[in-house]
């Protein structure tokens, strides 16, 4: 997964992070 590397690697901030985990959740 792409997010979570760059959510390891500390590139996207909490609040990116989050958005992108819900717009993920809702492309599901």
């Amino acid at each position: 997964n792409p997010v979570r590397k760059q959510a390891r690697n500390g590139m996207l901030s909490p609040a990116q992070f989050e958005r992108q985990q819900i717009l993920k959740a809702e492309g599901v």
